[in-house]
């Protein structure tokens, strides 16, 4: 089987937000189109504030874009007489409009991509493209991608499952102790000191670089039990962002035991012959196979809950699936409460089993003996691109 890993280059991966409604002529907010490419939205947001001497909570992205992404989003600044472009390295913003109030996730109706894949086999290329085609109408498993969990390393400790379990000693080491993929060199330093020197809280404040970390840590050397307050003093704008890091983790899961019984239900062998399959956050889920289309169809209007105290549990091969997951991780439904946290708190509300990239097209391009092959598709809000390239990189070459 051919590997899912698709290497790109930058600018071959170019997504555009599409917003709900027209640009609007009045109100206190100003709405601007950015474009950035490798940077952060939070480092856009940071920029722009201190471009205009703003502060962060002034500047309201609906969301988050890939770094590595040649990506163009929108953003609302607390500001009506606003410049009509700004600029820096890695971005630029045009004013676009005005509005009454803050963009926020519901003013998206998703992101168009367009994605070029380089030096491929004639075959192989023309085969991913037609699996497009095919992806557009059995739709695919809507999971998480690894990008949603990208401050985690396996094996180490789920913030978000500490702070269930009521563990708030451990939900601080897993922030200050252990290793992020993007930690900066001396941060990294100073987890590792913070592991071989746990609870020596003024020592530890001493190695942080000026940050969050050092903020906590000088709180901990004053108050060196009182690790619930510490929790609660991580920036606010990251604390749901870690928690939400497990609920995806557990949706993924539960997703993948419903795909898993469906093929079951219609006869196929759960095997590793009979399904492609992907691994996300250490996790090895189904992500295409031999479902039959009246299963596919069966499951295109499903949706999952996002596991919280209050979801709906109706449906049995959903509540067996959030059962036998969450049983898995030493939890039960009513443990999926935020208790130890202030500020934040597990989302509710359900997500599509599948999802169907829409407005698709392709082009393959000569590129010597081998091909280039241009996809642009669209998909809904908080579903990943990712997953789509990644199910095409397991088409086999015809």
């Amino acid at each position: 089987m051919p590997s899912a890993r698709i290497a790109l280059a930058p600018g071959d991966f170019v997504v555009e937000e599409a917003l709900r409604f027209p640009p609007g002529r009045t109100g206190s907010f100003s709405l601007y189109r950015v474009t950035k490419r490798l940077l952060t939205t939070p480092e856009v947001q940071e920029r722009l504030a201190a471009r205009l001497n703003l502060g962060p909570s002034d500047i309201a992205f609906p969301a988050l874009k890939d770094k590595n992404a040649v990506a163009t989003q929108h953003c609302t600044l607390r500001l009506a007489a606003a410049p009509e472009r700004i600029e820096g390295p890695g971005y630029a913003a045009q004013r676009i409009g005005r509005m009454l109030r803050p963009l926020t996730p519901g003013d998206l109706t998703g992101n168009r991509f367009t994605i070029t894949l380089r030096a491929l086999d004639p075959p192989r290329a023309t085969a991913m493209a037609a699996r497009l085609e095919t992806l557009a109408r059995t739709g695919l498993p809507n999971y998480f991608d690894s990008q949603r969990f990208g401050s985690h390393i396996e094996g180490g400790i789920w913030f978000g499952k500490a702070v269930l379990q009521g563990d708030a000693e451990a939900a601080l080491k897993a922030y200050l102790a252990q290793d992020a993929p993007a930690d900066a060199d001396d941060l990294r330093a100073m987890k590792r000191f913070a592991r071989d020197h746990w609870r020596d809280w003024p020592a530890i404040a001493a190695a942080a670089p000026r940050s969050n970390h050092r903020s906590l840590l000088t709180f901990l050397a004053d108050h060196p039990q009182d690790f619930r307050r510490a929790l609660n003093l991580i920036t606010p704008r990251l604390l749901p962002l870690l928690l939400a890091q497990y609920q995806s983790l557990l949706w993924n899961r539960i997703a993948g035991r419903v795909l898993e019984q469906a093929l079951a239900d219609a006869g196929a062998k759960i095997v590793q012959a009979n399904m492609d399959r992907i691994t996300i956050a250490g996790d090895s889920l189904v992500l295409a196979g031999a479902l039959p289309p009246a299963a596919t169809q069966a499951l295109r209007a499903a949706a999952i809950p996002l596991p919280n105290q209050r979801m709906d549990l109706s449906g049995a091969a959903v509540a067996q699936a959030i059962e036998r997951v969450l049983a898995d991780e030493g939890l039960a439904p009513r443990d999926l409460k935020a208790r130890l946290l202030q500020r934040a708190y597990l989302p509710r509300g359900h997500r599509p089993l599948l999802v169907f990239p829409s407005d698709t097209a392709s082009r393959v391009l000569p590129a010597g003996p081998l091909r280039d092959l241009q996809v642009r598709f669209f998909l809904p809000p908080g579903s990943y691109a990712t997953l789509v390239l990644k199910a095409l990189a397991l088409s086999q070459a015809a």
